[in-house]
């Protein structure tokens, strides 16, 4: 487990499983109202609460945010809302109506498309964006101050990686999508007649750092990195050789 500030009150938790290759990062926001972006899986709670414990007491948090329906977003969602009892999930109308309604201990709130969210010095804007990186119920969030995206699977890399660079994560993600489509997690990230038109809105927001749920969190050009992802999906997606059979 590492823990490391990747831009102001912003705490990237990572913690790195060996036989998957890959990075698990949680992204604890200090502010009024402390939020926990991705609750992670029930198997690693206890050490993300440890975690979160060295920051600040868990207890306080108002917020526990992800961006679609996956264990690793949510699964100890419920945990977190035992030992913080005035949070409350955040996650996308959709979200809020066909999964939280059942799984969630507790009414979520539900953000609309460009809705915001205060936690105090920080106002968050949501941003749906249905199937990408997969999941109806998909959005990101978007901190209007300091230009972080919290943009979940986007850009993932496998491996055991630093944890900011200012260097290229594409070729990473582009290999670890690869590596992906040609195994049991074919069809990972679609492309779909939306996905140019979603990822061209992020870019127009012009992040300063792209906070990434498995990797490298990434503060170089971000607006041309949104722009160059398109390009990366949409050559795969052309290439029959990597579509699912």
């Amino acid at each position: 487990m590492k823990i490391s500030e990747i831009a102001p009150d912003v705490y990237r938790i990572s913690v790195f499983v060996p036989e998957m290759n890959l990075q698990f990062n949680h992204f604890l926001i200090k502010d009024d109202e402390p939020m926990l972006y991705h609750a992670g899986m029930k198997q690693m709670f206890p050490l993300l609460l440890e975690a979160v414990s060295r920051l600040i007491s868990p207890s306080e948090l108002r917020w526990i945010g992800f961006s679609h329906f996956e264990v690793d977003e949510c699964g100890a969602l419920n945990e977190w809302l035992k030992v913080a009892p005035n949070a409350l999930p955040v996650c996308s109308e959709v979200g809020a109506l066909v999964n939280m309604s059942d799984f969630s201990n507790k009414p979520a709130h539900a953000m609309a498309s460009n809705a915001t969210l205060s936690t105090g010095k920080y106002r968050y804007r949501f941003i749906r964006t249905p199937h990408l990186p997969h999941g109806w119920d998909a959005g990101v969030l978007f901190e209007e101050t300091n230009k972080t995206l919290l943009c979940s699977d986007l850009f993932h890399q496998n491996g055991d990686v630093t944890e900011l660079t200012e260097h290229d994560i594409l070729s990473l993600h582009k290999q670890s999508l690869l590596e992906f489509e040609q195994g049991p997690l074919m069809g990972y990230t679609p492309y779909t007649k939306q996905t140019a038109g979603i990822l061209h809105s992020l870019a127009a927001l012009n992040p300063s750092t792209l906070a990434t749920m498995h990797g490298s969190s990434f503060n170089g050009n971000c607006q041309q990195a949104l722009y160059d992802l398109d390009i990366v999906l949409r050559e795969l997606w052309e290439d029959v050789s990597y579509s699912p059979q």
